[in-house]
């Protein structure tokens, strides 16, 4: 059977936002109010998506990560720990999760602080159910293709810890743009050594062309000169 490396990558790629993508979609909700938790629990469910409650930021907190799409509606206002201190919290290791802000009473500076530290919405209460759901709907897009991305790169990762030491320093060098002479001088082997490591290279990242593994490079970090 012939051998397509443009097309087993498309394949891979595929293969990997699907399985992250599939998953039925998660709706968080932390809000302190019990009469807006079942509301909007209800709600969430007849849109066919599947809702997690939490009446606190710690107890949500204390929940681990989910490999799905997902998304937070989040209360400004929380008794342990505040929204926008728990939005905090969550910038560095859930940046699939969009955030959907709603409160009693919200304010300009308030509300300009919660998008520029990047929530999809903020929700003034009351609000139209169909509101809420159009941001909930453009929120779990965001996450689904956040998490496809990180499938993808993970993919990726694989793939290049396959490399030998000597494979991935020609990686290196050849995605920052140096031919294969000047390659081969700086490792101090030859061209033609130097042009087996990298058609090995491009067999084992699945790069059907110079283009594309420079653009892996890219996604893996590699393209700056800083790295190692």
């Amino acid at each position: 059977m012939p051998y397509y490396p443009g097309k087993q990558l498309s394949f891979a790629r595929a293969a990997a936002e699907e399985s992250v993508t599939s998953a039925v979609p998660v709706v968080f909700v932390v809000d302190d109010d019990i009469s807006v938790r079942e509301s909007l629990e209800l709600l969430i469910r007849n849109a066919g998506w599947q809702p997690e409650i939490f009446s606190s930021a710690q107890a949500f907190l204390c929940r681990p990560r989910v490999l799905a799409p997902s998304c937070l509606i989040l209360d400004v206002n929380l008794p342990d720990l505040s929204g926008l201190d728990l939005q905090k919290r969550l910038a560095a290791d859930r940046l699939d999760m969009p955030i959907i802000f709603i409160t009693g009473y919200g304010d300009v500076p308030m509300t300009v602080q919660a998008m520029k530290a990047g929530a999809v919405e903020f929700l003034t209460k009351p609000f139209a159910d169909e509101v809420l759901l159009e941001a909930i709907r453009q929120a779990l897009g965001r996450s689904g293709a956040a998490l496809g991305e990180e499938a993808q790169v993970r993919m990726l990762q694989a793939r290049y810890r396959s490399l030998t030491g000597r494979e991935r320093e020609v990686m290196k060098l050849v995605v920052r743009g140096r031919l294969n002479k000047v390659v081969g001088r700086e490792l101090g082997i030859s061209e033609i050594t130097v042009k087996a490591h990298r058609g090995r290279v491009m067999r084992k990242m699945e790069a059907e062309s110079l283009a594309e593994l420079v653009n892996m490079g890219a996604r893996l970090g590699l393209t700056s000169a800083t790295v190692d």
